[in-house]
Protein backbone atom coordinates (compact mmCIF):
# COMPACT_ATOMS: atom_id res chain seq x y z
CA UNK A 1 0.00 0.00 0.00
CA UNK A 2 1.25 3.18 -1.19
CA UNK A 3 1.42 6.42 1.42
CA UNK A 4 -1.44 8.29 -0.34
CA UNK A 5 -3.51 5.09 0.23
CA UNK A 6 -2.93 5.11 3.45
CA UNK A 7 -3.50 8.60 4.45
CA UNK A 8 -6.98 8.10 3.25
CA UNK A 9 -7.43 5.11 4.99
CA UNK A 10 -6.36 7.44 8.05
CA UNK A 11 -9.62 9.69 7.30
CA UNK A 12 -9.90 12.31 6.85
CA UNK A 13 -8.76 13.59 11.21
CA UNK A 14 -8.14 17.03 12.00
CA UNK A 15 -5.56 19.13 13.55
CA UNK A 16 -6.00 21.69 16.25
CA UNK A 17 -4.25 24.38 14.79
CA UNK A 18 -5.90 25.23 12.33
CA UNK A 19 -9.71 22.85 12.53
CA UNK A 20 -10.31 23.44 8.63
CA UNK A 21 -7.45 21.55 7.30
CA UNK A 22 -7.28 17.59 7.34
CA UNK A 23 -4.07 15.56 8.78
CA UNK A 24 -4.49 13.85 5.71
CA UNK A 25 -4.07 17.03 3.41
CA UNK A 26 -1.10 18.27 5.53
CA UNK A 27 0.70 14.65 5.17
CA UNK A 28 0.10 14.35 0.92
CA UNK A 29 1.72 17.91 0.49
CA UNK A 30 4.80 16.44 2.90
CA UNK A 31 4.66 13.34 0.39
CA UNK A 32 4.77 15.81 -2.78
CA UNK A 33 7.26 18.27 -1.53
CA UNK A 34 9.56 14.73 -0.79
CA UNK A 35 8.95 14.14 -4.25
CA UNK A 36 9.54 17.34 -5.51
CA UNK A 37 13.15 17.03 -3.31
CA UNK A 38 13.65 13.56 -5.35
CA UNK A 39 12.63 14.82 -9.01
CA UNK A 40 15.46 17.58 -8.27
CA UNK A 41 18.06 15.28 -7.62
CA UNK A 42 17.28 13.60 -11.18
CA UNK A 43 19.15 15.20 -14.80
CA UNK A 44 17.43 18.44 -15.25
CA UNK A 45 17.01 17.90 -18.71
CA UNK A 46 15.09 14.57 -18.19
CA UNK A 47 11.68 15.09 -19.69
CA UNK A 48 10.50 12.51 -16.84
CA UNK A 49 11.50 14.83 -14.18
CA UNK A 50 10.44 18.10 -16.49
CA UNK A 51 7.03 16.81 -16.50
CA UNK A 52 6.54 15.47 -13.17
CA UNK A 53 7.94 18.75 -11.32
CA UNK A 54 4.76 20.37 -13.17
CA UNK A 55 2.34 17.97 -11.94
CA UNK A 56 3.81 17.93 -8.31
CA UNK A 57 4.07 21.99 -8.73
CA UNK A 58 0.08 21.96 -9.67
CA UNK A 59 -1.25 19.67 -6.92
CA UNK A 60 0.98 21.73 -4.68
CA UNK A 61 -0.95 24.99 -6.37
CA UNK A 62 -4.60 23.13 -5.81
CA UNK A 63 -3.67 22.29 -2.50
CA UNK A 64 -3.16 25.73 -1.54
CA UNK A 65 -6.33 27.40 -2.56
CA UNK A 66 -9.92 27.14 -1.90
CA UNK A 67 -10.86 24.60 -4.40
CA UNK A 68 -13.51 24.90 -6.58
CA UNK A 69 -15.56 20.91 -7.34
CA UNK A 70 -13.55 20.72 -10.37
CA UNK A 71 -10.26 21.96 -9.18
CA UNK A 72 -10.95 18.94 -6.57
CA UNK A 73 -11.79 16.43 -9.39
CA UNK A 74 -8.56 17.72 -11.41
CA UNK A 75 -6.95 17.32 -7.44
CA UNK A 76 -7.58 13.96 -7.11
CA UNK A 77 -7.03 12.86 -10.47
CA UNK A 78 -3.38 14.24 -10.27
CA UNK A 79 -2.77 12.18 -7.37
CA UNK A 80 -4.30 8.65 -8.82
CA UNK A 81 -2.06 9.35 -11.84
CA UNK A 82 1.24 9.89 -9.83
CA UNK A 83 1.80 6.60 -7.60
CA UNK A 84 3.29 7.92 -4.65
Amino acid sequence: MDSLDQMMEDGATYSQAEPQKPVWCERKQAVVQEEIWRMNQLPAKSTYVAHRLRVLNKILQLMSVQRTVSQEKELELLFAGLSL
